[in-house]
């Protein structure tokens, strides 16, 4: 059996697989903590708990022993900063990818290096790694004084199983600290956001082995000491090896907490301006442009729990909703990365009336998913002109009508494989199949199956709404 996990936002999920087969998956949810506004923090201890028993519970649903498992493959949401002290042992709370607390400081990285963004393949964002520490430096210099190691979410827990400090290129990449044409360290990166190099991890292919289960995380987990682990990739490139886009010219979405437009590349392939992100793939010789949203299906929890009822009602009520009385929603829950770059930008309703009903208001938030892919699509220019289709994987993708939004918004059409909402677990355990010698490498580029497709239809209303969305987010740039 190989063995993927990865790191979410909201749960830690683990796939077995058998061979090229899904044999099962189990989810164990996370809480996220927001002290004050613009913050966003995890535990990283509430990982490590949260792994074995996703492990333990997808070995129940498979009826078989995780002594079974013959390699491990990690993945992760990226760009969190886990800051470790001299005893292996976090500083403080992981600050995560949505965090926008360190704007400062990414003015002042853009001021040090004119060119980050050719560099480090996407000019200074707030989620990234690198602004945190010159954050900590600031603010929480006690912490920044005692830091040794910095490490990623899905390698903190590569930590706890192996006890080696690794990481692979494409988390890496999330950082400010890659230098992406090289895949390597950037002392000079490194030094702009006064970050020591000493203090980054080894970096690895993720396909390539970077420890071994030891006695105590066996002891801990039901594994085998001695289960070889292997680097996997970060959530967005391990999500690609799930559906094969390591060859160059495939793409696919993904519609998890955030959200992204990929497509695999065969050359490092900058594009700032547009704050198109460029970036190292985990696969040798290979890179990926990426639009990424902060808000990818987010906004349809979000309205779930205000409403206090489920996604799949939210769903129901959109689809029955007046189309001539839906207003429009921005979805910038957490301010936006693709393609604005607007940490400050918040949510907003445009449009509601006496009348305005629940339904309209899902509807409205439905749409904006469409409305911010659409957004992404533009971005790349004509890059996307020659996909035949684009694959769709994470939790969003699970929904037919959400699917049909972001198809009828952006023009492009979408293809769903079964067990779409797998998909960066999958790939973090096809890379531990390549690694050790279970599977091929060329297996890494196989795509699945599609169970389902969704053609585009031509809606003028929308398209219309499309446009007014656009020019609300310019209206209220100035109010943020």
């Amino acid at each position: 059996m190989l063995l993927g996990i990865d790191v979410g936002t909201s749960a830690v999920k683990a796939v077995l697989l058998d061979g090229l087969t899904l044999a099962a998956s189990e989810s164990a949810g996370l809480s996220t903590e927001s002290p004050r506004s613009g913050w966003s923090e995890q535990n990283p201890e509430h990982w490590w708990q949260a792994s074995f028993r996703a492990t333990g519970g997808a070995a129940k649903r498979a009826g078989v022993d995780l002594s079974d498992v013959s390699a491990i493959g990690l993945s992760g949401q990226m760009h969190g900063a886990v800051l470790l002290g001299k005893d292996d042992n976090p500083l403080r709370p992981c600050i995560l990818w949505n965090d926008s607390r360190s704007v400062d400081e990414c003015d002042l990285l853009a001021e040090r290096i004119s060119d980050i963004g050719l560099v480090a393949g996407v000019p200074p964002l707030p989620g990234f790694t690198a602004p945190k520490i010159m954050w900590a430096k600031k603010h929480e210099p006690g912490v920044y004084r005692e830091v040794r190691s910095v490490l990623l979410p899905k390698d903190y827990v590569g930590l706890r199983l192996h006890g080696a400090r690794a990481t692979d290129h494409s988390d890496a990449a999330g950082t400010l600290w890659l230098d992406q044409a090289r895949r390597s360290w950037s002392r000079r990166l490194c030094e702009a956001s006064e970050t020591d190099l000493g203090w980054l991890p080894a970096l690895f292919d993720g396909h390539a082995k970077c420890g071994e289960v030891s006695k105590s995380a066996a002891d801990c987990t039901g594994l085998s000491a001695g289960t070889p682990v292997f680097a996997g990739g970060g959530d967005a490139a391990a999500g690609a090896v799930s559906v094969g886009a390591t060859v160059p010219g495939r793409g696919f979405i993904s519609l998890g907490t955030s959200g992204q437009l990929f497509v695999c590349t065969s050359e490092y392939r900058p594009n700032p301006e547009q704050l198109v992100h460029a970036f190292a793939h985990t696969v040798p010789h290979r890179w990926y442009q990426m639009a990424a949203m902060l808000n990818g299906a987010r906004p349809l929890a979000w309205i779930a729990g205000v409403l206090r009822v489920g996604v799949g009602e939210v769903l129901t009520l959109a689809e029955h909703a007046d189309l001539e009385r839906v207003p429009l929603f921005l979805p910038y829950l957490t301010g936006e990365r693709s393609p604005h770059g607007d940490p400050r930008i918040r949510g907003a309703f445009y449009g509601l009336e006496d009348r305005t009903t629940r339904e309209a208001m899902c509807r409205a938030v439905l749409e904006s998913i469409g409305f911010s892919m659409a957004d992404a699509c533009a971005s790349f220019g004509d890059t996307l002109s020659g996909l035949p289709e684009l694959l769709a994987i994470g939790g969003g993708a699970k929904s037919a009508t959400v699917l049909q939004t972001v198809a009828n918004a952006t023009g492009a059409v979408l293809a769903r494989a079964p067990e779409s909402d797998a998909g960066a677990a999958v790939g973090a355990a096809l890379l531990a199949g390549a690694g050790s010698g279970r599977l091929e490498l060329s297996d890494l580029e196989r795509k699945p199956p599609v169970e389902e497709r969704f053609e585009p239809r031509r809606d003028e209303n929308l398209q219309e709404r499309l446009r007014r969305y656009r020019r609300l987010y310019g209206a209220l740039k100035p109010v943020a």
